[in-house]
């Protein structure tokens, strides 16, 4: 059982992913999680609101089972399959953030300089999590998919909006971490 707790080398879960995108592809579904929201507003009603949410959600109940299998796989994997909960980082990586203020980077999986219940406390935390939440649920919806569904679905239905969108998300992950993420902190 030792292998499970160890991450898997690359030509073993890259071949799994692309098996699971050739079988989506297969039986005519997309793959993405952020499309996820739309669906659960729609069930909610936001239906009557919005013309944007008048859709068949029906037709994507399979994929509320997909985010239902992340959330219990996530689940699993972070109380019974992850012996230690640090996150292997570069020792200067770690030296960088601690300037920074996160102590705890190299020792938990989430800094709790930002996801601990005392961090709830903090109008700064609150507003860099609503913030940011905000930004990450506008941008994927407005991208027309979340960093998985491009990266993952998009790329690999050889369409051009996806590279372009993940090329978008690779360059706007560099702009946060190397010039927004030391003003922030």
């Amino acid at each position: 059982m030792n292998w499970i707790f160890e991450p898997w080398p690359w030509y073993i879960s890259g071949p799994m992913i692309a098996l699971v995108m050739f079988l989506l592809l297969m039986v005519g579904k997309n793959f993405g999680m952020s499309s996820n929201l739309r669906t659960m507003c729609t069930i909610c009603g936001a239906g009557q609101q919005s013309s944007f949410f008048r859709f068949d959600w029906k037709s994507q109940r399979w994929n509320l089972v997909v985010v239902l299998g992340a959330i219990i796989g996530g689940f699993i994997g972070a109380h019974l399959l992850s012996p230690d909960s640090a996150v292997a980082i570069n020792p200067e990586t770690i030296s960088k953030l601690e300037v920074l203020g996160f102590d705890s980077a190299g020792e938990a999986y989430l800094p709790t300089e930002l996801f601990s219940l005392e961090a709830m406390t903090s109008f700064k935390s609150l507003a860099v999590l609503f913030i940011g939440g905000l930004l990450v649920g506008f941008g994927a919806r407005y991208a027309g998919g979340c960093t998985s569904g491009h990266a993952i679905s998009g790329l690999s239905n050889l369409q051009i909006p996806s590279l372009i969108a993940v090329i978008g998300f690779f360059i706007g992950g560099l702009v946060m971490v190397h010039l927004l993420f030391p003003l922030i902190f």
